[in-house]
């Protein structure tokens, strides 16, 4: 058992999953020293007896323990404290162990997170274990990569252009990319000029420019909940205070958010109204009209995230914000890399005069400027029309492992789970029966089973989404997506066995 004067806080109505509770514990536990190299740790099942939680989560936990070096599993045996750590792990809080308490109480926001959350960082070092089925990434497969139209490109600039293609380019980007922007976004009726057009490293980039811009430590921005965590992420590092608002059948809440623009005076609102990560729901024409006419009202910019516009499978194209914005509310960022090659980190950002410059002055102290390399190639392989023969073949197969991805959720899942059925985009969002285990909870028996996906609760700002997890079918061939399918629905089993026994028990 562990030591007599240990006690286990654990806290049964936080959102953070218990699993994670038992990990932050018997890390503290082992970097302060109180438990030393070669601890033993009781049986799973004596624990969860002896905190009267189920077993699942202490498996979870010394499972994530063990494969971060803090534990080691014996046959016969059982589990102890593993040898000496070659440095002290930073925690899901993204601090060294040991120096959290003291930052955080030094920390003038209060309770606003600073840091990005760690766990999709664990999660996805867990997914990439040789043979695991991996649906937690949000990058479009190799296989969708027009490599030899790059080779062609980059060899064409490199005789045409020399030297000149490798020196550094203008803080706006690569003047003949900013004009073939301005020609692309024209067909989804977007009206700039090249002027407009901000040429960044990537959509990443881009929304982090305009948050920097806009925003000042400690100020509100708001956004849809579930949202893109990379948004999260920029908000706890730039020291932000993020609110989240629920989206129903036509896109982000008005009444909800109305409230908080009255209440708090946000200086941003970021939103993703196409095939938006992570439910790849569509918002509504009519909802779009109104968040610009409430954005116009209250004189909140909007940050619209553009990058999954043009993946769609059927239904009726619906123009972006920024093409039915008439007063300049509107801060428009997408990017090459969903639709062409996001290694090569080419992004953009449309803006009216009054935010262009503030956003050419952070770009500049950022980075100095994109790779003028990358830039060239993205123009000529526009000019050349490569983008828009990848969109056409790949939009065809992404519909095609959607529905492959389907009609497996639909053989698969276990019965009570919900998901959406998406017009276009990347993903399936995936709600588990209540009561059984959650997404946390079964993400350890899924790697084990040889399936990762990404846990439904990084993508909520302030809490939720316990139960939901997210698929990306757009990243494993349809044979793949099957067998996935197959290893989830497996690895459900295996748990909820583990629940019913321990529902048995007379403890609980």
């Amino acid at each position: 058992m562990l030591p007599g004067e240990f006690t286990i806080p654990l806290d049964r109505d936080s959102e953070e999953p218990i699993y994670r509770q038992l990990i932050r514990f018997i890390r503290s536990q082992v970097d302060s020293g109180v438990m030393s190299s070669g601890t033993r740790l009781p049986a799973s099942r004596d624990l969860a007896h002896q905190l009267h939680i189920s077993r699942i989560s202490v498996v979870n936990a010394y499972a994530e323990l063990r494969s971060e070096g803090y534990l080691s599993a014996h046959a016969g045996r059982g589990t102890f404290v593993a040898g000496e750590r070659a440095s002290a792990p930073i925690t899901r809080d993204g601090y060294l162990n040991g120096s959290a308490n003291s930052l955080r109480h030094a920390n003038p926001i209060g309770d606003v997170p600073t840091t990005p959350d760690r766990t999709i960082r664990e999660m996805m070092r867990l997914s990439r274990k040789p043979g695991v089925i991996n649906f937690s990434t949000g990058a479009p497969p190799p296989e969708f990569f027009p490599v030899q139209h790059l080779r062609d490109a980059i060899n064409t600039i490199l005789d045409r252009d020399g030297a000149r293609a490798l020196t550094y380019e203008v803080a706006e980007g690569y003047a003949p990319l900013r004009a073939s922007v301005r020609d692309y976004v024209s067909a989804l009726g977007i009206r700039c000029r090249p002027e407009q057009v901000l040429i960044t490293g990537g959509t990443q980039q881009a929304i982090d420019l305009v948050v920097q811009a806009v925003c000042c430590e400690g100020d509100m921005i708001i956004t849809e909940s579930p949202t893109y965590l990379g948004i999260i992420d920029i908000a706890r590092t730039r020291r932000l205070n993020i609110q989240g608002v629920p989206l129903d059948a036509d896109g982000i809440r008005l009444d909800m958010l109305e409230n908080l623009v009255l209440e708090n005076r946000p200086r941003l609102i970021y939103v993703m109204p196409s095939f938006q990560n992570p439910t790849s729901s569509n918002m509504s024409l009519h909802r779009r009209r109104q968040l610009l006419a409430l954005a116009n009202e209250y004189s909140v910019p909007v940050l619209e995230d553009g990058v999954y516009h043009e993946f769609r499978f059927e239904g009726d194209p619906l123009p972006p914000l920024k093409a039915l914005d008439d007063d300049g509310i509107v801060l428009h960022v997408s990017g090459f890399t969903k639709n062409l090659l996001p290694g090569m980190r080419i992004g953009y950002v449309i803006a009216n005069n009054h935010h262009y410059e503030r956003l050419v002055r952070v770009k500049q102290a950022a980075d100095i400027s994109t790779p003028g390399l990358n830039q060239r190639a993205i123009h000529l392989l526009l000019e050349r029309g490569v983008l828009a023969q990848q969109l056409e073949r790949n939009n065809h197969e992404l519909r095609r492992r959607r529905d492959v991805a389907l009609d497996a959720a639909a053989h698969h899942l276990p019965q009570g789970s919900r998901w959406n059925e998406p017009l276009g985009g990347y993903y399936l969002w995936i709600e588990l029966p209540h009561g059984g285990p959650t997404a946390a909870e079964l993400y350890i028996a899924a790697i084990q089973a040889g399936v990762a996906y990404a846990i439904g609760s990084v993508f909520h700002p302030n809490n939720g989404g316990t139960y939901h997890l997210r698929l990306n079918y757009g990243a494993q061939k349809p044979a793949d997506i099957v067998e996935g399918f197959r290893r989830l629905s497996h690895a459900w089993r295996e748990l909820t066995r583990d629940y019913a026994d321990i529902e048995k028990s007379p403890l609980l």
